[in-house]
């Protein structure tokens, strides 16, 4: 099937049953992390610019647990950048980023913006539809432009495109416009440089807000009759094989999830921690050094101690001298909270990281940590070669990922909490409403009378 066709015609149908069920997965593990996401400083940042500089002259879309309205574009960056704010989202190993992260978004933010739920041109099995759509060409995008060009670039460099496929699909664009909107988004897409954000981190994240805006903005200009130039990552000679699979090898079931709310870099050495402590307790006052050998990215992560929430999240010391000392890795670690704990920031201080060549040369498709401890007393634990749990040999299951968006969502109240999850991984079924669904999750947030636990806000600085 070429990708054109793939992108217009295909039918809810046609998605094999373990798609369908990744689909949904994807769908609820997204919809926490932006929950969580929207205590973030970042958030509260963008859903303002969005509202001011992106607004709608009419009607418009409704941004991610807000109610307030910007443009289809503007939502969708806004979404974006909240679900990136927390970097607990969904992955794929072999584009070293995300795709999820702006499909979501955009897919949402098109539908609202162009009443497609109320007016009945869109229900559940095409959003779920057009999500394995988004993640397939996002995917085979991601994976082209890192064999082409020499740059590591951030995930917004390649989910633009699949933001533009889902909108011109939902707009209903031709075939002929499709190209163009994917050629505009292609080359408007944000070409940045990810390990400038690892060295430096920032509110910029990984570009997938700006990937966003760009893809749904490209079929918008597209239908309007702009031009752009023929997508090479999708139309090269070279790049083929990997689109020639289309519609038959499903790769949004090569997703991984993610435990924790930091890097992926980082999570091999957690997890090492993880299983270390789950065979027996340690002491944190009795460990004396802590030694990391991993692939040289994870290394580039660092073990410095952090200022930010930013600079928590892409860091490998922290997050797992944080799970050293408090046993967890949540939202409270990498806020103003966990930036405070003098315990963890001794910790931090503790840990050496070293590249192994082996790990280095296996990377991207493995990402592999050894942790070595030792103790006052001359004790020394050392795990076993470690990946971190999510990836498709060591999947999450329904019952993690549901227990981590209740997690990430425990600032909402119970019964809007139960009735997303609920909906979500049963949409497409004739009884469940996507226009419920989006209610739930494009309102407002809760006042603190409605909160379930009342977490607060997650700070830029600590």
């Amino acid at each position: 099937m070429s990708s054109l066709a793939f992108i217009h015609d295909l039918r809810f149908a046609d998605l094999p049953a373990e798609v369908v069920h990744q689909a949904r997965r994807c769908l609820l593990d997204l919809i926490g992390v932006a929950a969580a996401g929207r205590r973030t400083e970042l958030s509260r940042i963008v859903h303002g610019f969005a509202v001011r500089q992106m607004g709608a002259s009419e009607g418009g879309a409704r941004l991610l647990f807000d109610g307030r309205r910007a443009s289809a574009a503007g939502a969708a960056f806004a979404g974006a950048s909240t679900i990136d704010s927390f970097d607990a989202h969904d992955g794929h190993a072999l584009t070293k980023g995300h795709a999820g992260v702006a499909i979501l978004p955009a897919l949402l933010a098109v539908a609202d913006a162009e009443q497609l739920v109320a007016t009945g041109l869109v229900d559940g099995r095409e959003i779920l539809t057009a999500l394995v759509i988004g993640y397939e060409i996002a995917i085979r995008a991601g994976i082209a432009l890192h064999g082409s060009v020499a740059d590591y670039h951030t995930s917004g460099a390649w989910n633009a495109l699949a933001c533009a496929a889902i909108t011109a699909r939902l707009l209903r664009l031709t075939p002929e416009e499709t190209r163009h909107a994917l050629g505009i988004a292609e080359y408007h897409g944000p070409r940045s440089q990810m390990m400038r954000c690892i060295d430096h981190p920032t509110m910029l994240k990984d570009g997938s807000g700006w990937g966003a805006f760009a893809g749904v903005s490209a079929a918008y200009l597209a239908q309007d009759g702009f031009s752009g130039a023929p997508a090479i990552t999708m139309e090269a000679p070279e790049q083929a094989g990997l689109w020639s699979d289309l519609g038959t090898r499903w790769r949004i079931g090569e997703q991984y999830f993610k435990p924790w709310p930091v890097c992926r870099w980082a999570q091999p050495a957690v997890e090492a921690a993880a299983t270390m402590l789950a065979s027996g307790p340690i002491a944190p006052a009795g460990i004396v050094s802590i030694e990391v050998e991993t692939f040289a990215e994870a290394v580039r992560l660092g073990a410095a101690v952090p200022a930010t929430t930013e600079a928590a999240q892409y860091a490998l010391g922290f997050p797992l001298a944080a799970f050293l000392v408090r046993g967890r890795l949540g939202a409270a670690e990498i806020g103003p909270e966990g930036l405070a704990d003098p315990a963890i920031a001794a910790m931090t201080r503790l840990i050496v990281l070293r590249e192994r060549a082996e790990f280095s040369r296996q990377f991207p498709a493995k990402r592999q940590a050894v942790l070595r401890i030792v103790m006052a007393d001359g004790e020394v634990r050392t795990s076993p070669v470690t990946t971190a749990r999510g990836d498709p040999d060591a999947p999450l299951g329904d019952a993690d990922l549901k227990q981590k968006f209740s997690e990430l969502t425990d600032y909402l109240s119970e019964d809007r909490s139960r009735r997303i999850c609920e909906t979500s991984l049963g949409l497409g079924a004739p009884d469940v409403s996507l226009a419920a669904l989006m209610d739930q999750v494009l309102a407002a947030e809760p006042t603190e009378t409605g909160r379930r636990r009342g977490r607060p806000a997650i700070a830029a600085t600590g």
